[in-house]
Parts: structure tokens; sequence; C-alpha cells
């Protein structure tokens, strides 16, 4: 039996690239090995769970043996990989050798942890995949305050979330806006505005401090003396893009695994795509760029070498309370910023000196004009 082509992860990236391979390869053997339960989920459901009532079994669409079935694969789940071993072309789950005819890492990205001072460690959460959500839920049960670190696009859409699902939400984050570094202030003012309408609360500058068990609940102290009393904590800090095993086979790495148009790493039949992946010096943490990988490496790994190309990847952000999507301008390109409406409702936009559109903020209803908006946007890989 020739040997597989393996998928490390089982997120929207593996699972979806194992997709469109089968589309054109119904034959090869192929392998996903998970650390997780294998579950097929999309993560971006995980921040509106608690608005529509939905446990992780109600976000979950198919279990795993039901995707090996699908895929015609075998799915390793609860699975570590020790060791990649690029020069024999095979890779070591403890003491297994497996050997590959492609391996392709589609490991996402792990959330950033910040150690904080206290006895209550324990109490902060963070949710990146469905058995966090798992967890976070069963710990929410029966909660009524919850402190958010982090207002960042993770942050505003937990915060809309868990306002609608019943919670009293306070968010702490060290920055003088919602989102900095993807929204216009103006965009942000209004994103904030419509989060604090729903009652949740913000403390933007300072930092937690400490957190502590004090009776039933906890106690946190920030950083500019405020002391707030909450049941639980859910850290949405940032995400990191998981490159440890990579770096450790003498891959190259940079913010994420670095690979070609083709999602080729520096070494021969080894790929990576999602978040995990930095394609052409470009690191995206989103679904688009995502499903544009898959379908490009899908053809690459059936025999039609495929280069991958962005066009405009406008991300719509889910705080239903103030609807937004955001298309930063592409890195490196300077514009000038002009913005109109007023209230929820923000149209900022980015032109560069010859009056070319590079970028957008849309709040409230100038949402509707994102789709004439996009077919002026740069493409971000031609």
């Amino acid at each position: 039996m020739s040997a597989p082509v393996v998928i490390v992860g089982t997120g929207l990236a593996g699972y979806n690239l194992a997709r469109e391979f089968r589309k054109l390869d119904s034959e090869t053997p192929l392998l996903l090995i998970t650390a997780d339960d294998g579950r097929s989920y999309s993560k971006p459901m995980l921040s509106t769970g608690f608005a529509k009532n939905k446990d992780a079994d109600g976000l979950s669409m198919a279990e795993p043996g039901a995707m090996a079935e699908q895929l015609k694969a075998e799915v390793r789940t609860h699975t570590r990989i020790s060791e990649i071993d690029p020069g024999h072309q095979q890779l070591w789950i403890g003491e297994e050798a497996v050997p590959y005819r492609d391996l392709v890492l589609a490991m996402g990205a792990e959330v950033i942890r910040v150690p904080v001072p206290g006895d209550a460690d324990d109490a902060i959460f963070s949710i990146n995949d469905l058995e966090d959500y798992a967890r976070f839920r069963t710990a929410a049960a029966g909660k009524q305050r919850v402190l958010l670190l982090g207002a960042g696009l993770i942050g505003c859409e937990f915060a809309n979330d868990l306002t609608l699902g019943g919670y009293q939400v306070e968010l702490v984050a060290p920055c003088e806006q919602v989102m900095p570094g993807l929204l216009h202030p103006a965009a942000a003012a209004a994103v904030q505005a419509g989060l604090e309408g729903l009652g949740a609360r913000f403390h933007l500058d300072p930092v937690l401090a400490s957190l502590n068990h004090q009776g039933d609940g906890l106690a946190a102290q920030l950083s500019d003396g405020t002391l707030i009393n909450c049941d639980l904590v859910l850290s949405a800090v940032g995400l990191r893009p998981r490159i440890n095993l990579a770096a450790a086979a003498g891959l190259a790495t940079n913010r994420g695994v670095v690979v070609d148009r083709q999602l080729r790493t520096s070494h021969a039949n080894i790929y990576a795509l999602g978040d995990c992946a930095e394609v052409d010096g470009i690191n995206l943490l989103y679904v688009m760029p995502l499903m544009a990988c898959a379908r490009a490496l899908a053809q690459t790994l059936a025999g039609n070498p495929c280069a991958v190309s962005y066009g405009p990847m406008p991300v719509t952000v889910k705080t239903p309370v103030c609807p937004l999507v955001v298309s930063p301008p592409p890195h490196g390109l300077q514009g000038e910023w002009s913005v109109e409406g007023s209230g929820a409702d923000i149209k900022a936009l980015c032109h560069d000196s010859s009056g070319a559109l590079l970028g957008y903020a849309l709040t409230g209803a100038a949402v509707q004009e994102k789709l004439a908006l996009n077919k002026r946007l740069p493409v971000l890989l031609a």
C-alpha cells in the first residue's frame, strides 16, 4: 500500500482541504491526525453559541467516524505528533513511525496566555476549539458575571454573544479602543457603543493585575485600582500560529510556517495552510484565505500544481448589535482615511494618493455598501 497524504489538524483547514482533495482524487490513502476529538465544526460559530443557546454538541456538525466515511480516510483523534522526520518522509507518534507521501500542516493557532498573579488561575478560560467551548459552558452554567480579557475581534464577538446569552460582561484591555490595529477609531466607537447598549462595560487602558477566589466568586483587581467582582474569566487576548513542530523539524518559520504560493514549506513534500501558515509573507487568521488555500493545495496534491491567489479579503465581524465589515489596507500601503455617517452607521474609507481605495470599515447600515466597495479593493496576492 502506498504512503498516504497526511493532514495534521481537523479544523476548518484540515477538513476542507480533505474535502477538496477528495473531489479530485478518490483513491490515494488519506490520514488525518488531530490532538482533539476530531468533530467537524465551524470555529467562527464558537462565538455565537450562547445567544443561540447551543452547547458544544449543538455546534458540532459531524462526528469523526462520519468524517472518515465521508472522506474515505482514516481519522486519528487525541493523537499528538512527537516529531517530523523530513529526511525519511515520516513522522513519529511516540514510538510509531508513520510514512507520508505528502504532509500537510493545518494545526491552526494557539491562544496567547498572559500570567495573572493570584490564586484563581484555574478560573481563567479561553475558547479556541469545540472542547474549550464545552469546558467554558460547563463552568458558566448558573453563573452571571463574566470578565473578558481583550477587546479585539474575538473579545467583542464574545461580549456580544455572552450579553445576548444573559451574562453580565465587563471587558478589560490595555488599549484606547476596541479592535486596535483593525478598526478606524470612528468604527470602533460605533461598535463599543452598541455593545455598551447591550449592557457590556469596558475598562480600556488597565490590565488585570490580580485574580483571587473570594467566597463563591472572584475578585479581579485592575492595574488602575478598580475592583471587579465576577464569577469566571474568559481570556481573548490573541492567537499565535502553531509553529513549534515545524521549527523543530528544521522548516523555515517566521510569524507562521513559511510557505510559497503553492503552500510548500522549505522542505519538499511538506505543506501548510490555515492559521499556522504564512503564505508569501502573509498570515491571515480568517476563513476566506483558508478556503482559497484549501482549493489551491488540493489541486497541487492531486498532481496539478496550483498557486493560490488572494482577492480582497474583507472580514465580517459577528457583533450583530452593531454589524461590522472591515477590510484593512494591505500591509505596507499608506493612505488617508475619510469618515462619513454618525452613531451606529459609519463608513470609513482609506484611499491612496491617487484616489484608489485601499480599505474600509463599515458599521450599521453602511455594511450594505460592502459588495460595491469590494470591487474597488486591491487584491492581496495576484
